[in-house]
């Protein structure tokens, strides 16, 4: 082959290399922006669906910390017998309740969060266990008496966990 052949074909090659880079570059570019455009929208749509379930995940687990504040769980749980140890077991028994019916609205909520929940619920069985280990309590409302008293002293438990929850409910926003 000679010279002449050899420029013109490569005269003929090189622009159709050059334009089917361009043209590769191009649609590959499209294809991805496509592609994030189509996730972008699918996670906005998923996110629109998502959020009134973290919300009234976030609803019930602040229900949830109520109920077991032992303020009011003492006052809606009344003895069911004068002996403090079946009395605590009781109490327990209805946190553990309470725990169990919202079991499942830790996947709507962060790990931190879920953690401050169970770390509250076991708190409160503490508090009441410890309570009912005090040899100068002897029956049921002395325990519930106690108790009491001692949340004048300090917070209930479940207090941190719902400061917690409102912070990142706020932060949601």
């Amino acid at each position: 082959m000679d010279a002449t052949k050899m420029m013109e074909l490569l005269s003929y090659t090189l622009p159709s290399l050059v334009t089917g880079g361009v043209a590769y570059y191009l649609f590959n570019s499209y294809f991805k922006d496509q592609q994030h455009t189509r996730r972008w929208l699918s996670q906005k749509e998923t996110q629109q669906q998502a959020l009134p379930l973290r919300l009234q995940a976030y609803e019930r687990l602040s229900l949830f910390l109520e109920r077991i504040n032992p303020s009011k769980l003492l006052l809606r749980v009344a003895p069911i017998a004068d002996h403090k140890n079946d009395y605590a077991d009781y109490l327990i028994a209805s946190i553990e309740q309470e725990y169990e019916h919202n079991l499942t609205q830790q996947i709507y909520v962060t790990s931190a969060c879920w953690g401050y929940v169970l770390t509250a619920k076991n708190a409160t069985i503490q508090m009441i266990r410890k309570a009912t280990l005090n040899t100068e309590i002897t029956s049921a409302q002395e325990l519930r008496e106690y108790i009491l008293k001692d949340l004048f002293d300090k917070d209930a438990p479940s207090n941190a966990a719902l400061a917690f929850i409102k912070e990142e409910v706020r932060s949601i926003w």
